[in-house]
């Protein structure tokens, strides 16, 4: 390692005849590191909520071949948000020490791994294990993605952001409607419909290791750009943080922004910015929602009357419209001060989409699926304003661990409650007014979420 003060200051001219500009600069990195990184990423978030998914709709079968108890099912249901809150808040630490994009490949190796073997390995406990193994990668996969946006495509938030959403509701949509006819084509056996998913986890597992070998192997320098590592500090906390800080504050002095990237790990104290707590409770009462639509929508309009096929149907059509609203949604968030009017209109749909459920269960189903479904986007617009109250890489990667790992854990209870609600009332008006009601406060930390505000100012204040 070259001590700072012995570094030669031919470097700066170098930059500026290759950008025309006095002003140091990040290059961009080489165009087929670019496609990779956008491969891995949109794989990746592929591999985000099949584990979830295809379980879901196989669940009566899994129960019944290894005698699972309903209240073993009930753990397992639980297990997602559990484990995405425990394991989540451990990626910025692994980040800072391996790279990011180590760390990424680890949790594809998970995912890969528990989704091969839990089918086969036999018994309660081992299959509730390697489902924990397969949510501890997609945990810390969960938190990093927008670090790594923020990292590399510092001027392309909205978009990446959209393109990553849109890809993890594609995985989602597609596990959910494609699980049980892949099981029946392949001969009817759950263990076989389970197991295919882990060969798109292995898909994605490819571009993370030629990224990681491309970047070099020491800690903390798997995904490192090439320039921006070599202006500043060069500990792995500050060089986790360095690109996303220079790329977005390019006009700043090398050495005034490297002081901002050095100091941001170990300085920044995220629980005394209200922005990140009112972001941590919009993220968990999202997600309370998304996982109580996943788990028992379903349910839902069968009770109403509707077909077994057609409710499935309907689910996958809400998990779908997350494909091009996730997209569409970053995008109009980025070029917007406030993020508060996207709030409210998605909280509105979810509102509406509860109420039709009330009233017109099976008259109104697709009315009401595509509601929720457009109410659901609340999670990219959720990942794209973690990018947002964040200055530097550091910052996005405290952010999103903090967000993601409180707003799961609040969202453990949900599904549960709406599961004794519903059978303690032997209806769902119950449980349809405490999701309608948890859409009010939703609503309220949202807008507080969506001000133009970063986590850095609030916590040194």
């Amino acid at each position: 390692m070259v001590p700072e003060e012995t570094r030669t200051p031919a470097r700066p001219p170098a930059i500026r005849r290759s950008t025309g500009s006095t002003a140091p600069a990040t290059p961009l990195p080489r165009a087929w590191t670019t496609r990779l990184m956008v491969a891995g990423i949109v794989l990746a978030a592929l591999n985000l909520r099949p584990a979830i998914t295809s379980l879901g709709a196989l669940l009566e079968e899994v129960r019944d071949d290894l005698g699972m108890s309903g209240g073993a099912a009930g753990l397992l249901t639980s297990v997602p948000p559990l484990c995405f809150a425990v394991f989540g808040v451990t990626a910025p630490r692994l980040a800072r020490r391996f790279g990011p994009a180590a760390v990424v490949c680890a949790g594809m190796v998970a995912i890969t791994t528990g989704l091969a073997v839990r089918p086969y390995i036999g018994g309660t406990a081992g299959f509730l294990a390697m489902s924990a193994l397969a949510l501890m990668g997609i945990a810390v996969s969960n938190v990093l993605m927008p670090v790594i946006v923020k990292r590399w495509f510092p001027d392309k938030v909205g978009s990446m952001t959209g393109l990553y959403s849109m890809a993890l509701a594609l995985g989602t949509s597609a596990a959910a409607a494609a699980t049980v006819p892949v099981t029946d084509a392949l001969g009817g056996d759950w263990r076989s419909g389970l197991v295919v998913w882990a060969g798109l986890a292995a898909a994605a597992v490819l571009p993370w290791v030629l990224l990681v070998r491309a970047r070099g192997a020491g800690p903390g320098t798997g995904d490192r750009e090439p320039a921006a590592s070599r202006t500043g500090d060069r500990t792995p906390a500050a060089a986790a943080a360095t690109p996303s800080a220079t790329g977005a504050r390019a006009g700043v002095p090398a050495p005034a922004a490297a002081v901002v990237t050095r100091h941001a790990p170990e300085g920044l104290r995220i629980t005394r910015s209200r922005t990140a707590w009112a972001l941590a409770v919009f993220f968990g009462l999202q997600a309370t929602a998304a996982y109580i639509t996943m788990g028992w929508m379903a349910q839902i309009f069968r009770d109403a009357g509707v077909a077994a096929g057609t409710a499935g149907l309907l689910l996958a059509v809400t998990m779908v419209m997350g494909v091009p609203l996730a997209f569409v949604i970053p995008r109009l968030a980025t070029r917007l001060p406030r993020q508060g009017p996207i709030v409210v209109v998605l909280g509105l749909c979810g509102l509406a989409g509860y109420a039709g459920l009330y009233l017109a269960p099976a008259a109104g189903a697709w009315a009401w699926a595509l509601l929720l479904g457009v109410s659901n986007c609340a999670f990219p617009l959720a990942l794209t304003m973690v990018g947002m109250r964040a200055r530097t890489g550091a910052g996005v990667a405290e952010l999103s661990a903090f967000a993601q790992s409180t707003g799961y854990l609040i969202s453990i209870p949900g599904p549960l409650l709406v599961g004794v609600l519903y059978q303690h009332s032997g209806g769902w008006g119950l449980p349809l007014a405490l999701m309608a009601g948890l859409m009010v406060p939703q609503i309220a930390v949202g807008i507080l979420a969506g001000r133009d505000r970063t986590v850095e100012d609030e916590a040194a204040g």
